[in-house]
Parts: structure tokens; C-alpha cells; sequence
């Protein structure tokens, strides 16, 4: 049940992330077109993020504590844009234009999703 709360809280901060950063598009033809391609592209960058993040934070270590951890908002517009094109790829109307829309679009999606699970509670707080 974790896992599909989470599917969709990232859902919907993609959802919001289109509708706030210029150049983070999804352009289904209906609602459904639309919902559809959100799940699929929040399931692409999880899958994304649990995989490829963990790896470049051990690879690049050096970077993010010579930058004090600046480098990880670049890491992150470029695990959007791998997003982008493995959607692509798989034919989903999602279209990021370009690096600094990536970049903006990581934020706001890091920040809403943040904002999201401070308001839903803990599974821990549920036993």
C-alpha cells in the first residue's frame, strides 16, 4: 500500500510541476490520456531515482562535498530529463524542454512532493 501512495503523491507533484514550470508538458488528448501518463512517468522516475540516484551519490561523492551539495540539483535535472527520455521512448506525451526547465521542474517536484508527505501521515504512525 506504501508503494502506491507514494506512486501517487509523485503523481501528482508531477501534475503540479506541469502546471507551475514552463517547459514540463504533458499533453494528453483527455483527463484519462493525462492521468494515465502521470502514473506511468512518476513509476519511470522512481524507478529512476531508486536505481541510478543511490549510485551516482557514491560515484560522485567528491562533487557533492566540494560543492556542499549543491552538485545534487544538477544530479537531479538530469534524472528528470532521463525521465524525459525514457518516456519518449515509450511514447507518452510527457516533453521536457531542455536542462533548466529539468532543473526547475526537479525543485518544485522535490518541494511538493516534500510538502505532500508532511500532510499524509507516517505508515509508522499507523500501527
Amino acid at each position: 500500500m506504501g508503494f502506491l501512495i507514494r506512486l501517487a503523491v509523485t503523481a501528482v507533484a508531477l501534475w503540479i510541476t506541469t502546471l507551475v514550470v514552463p517547459g514540463v508538458e504533458v499533453t494528453g488528448r483527455t483527463g484519462y490520456d493525462t492521468a494515465f501518463t502521470l502514473i506511468v512517468v512518476a513509476l519511470i522516475f522512481g524507478v529512476i531515482n531508486a536505481v541510478l540516484k543511490p549510485l551516482i551519490k557514491v560515484v560522485g561523492c567528491v562533487f557533492y562535498l566540494l560543492t556542499l551539495g549543491l552538485f545534487a540539483l544538477v544530479v537531479n535535472a538530469l534524472l528528470f530529463l532521463l525521465t524525459d527520455r525514457i518516456a519518449r521512448a515509450f511514447d507518452l506525451p510527457f516533453q521536457v524542454d531542455g536542462f533548466w526547465a529539468a532543473f526547475w521542474g526537479a525543485i518544485v517536484m522535490a518541494v511538493v512532493t516534500w510538502l505532500i508527505s508532511v500532510v499524509l501521515p507516517d505508515s509508522a504512525d499507523r500501527r
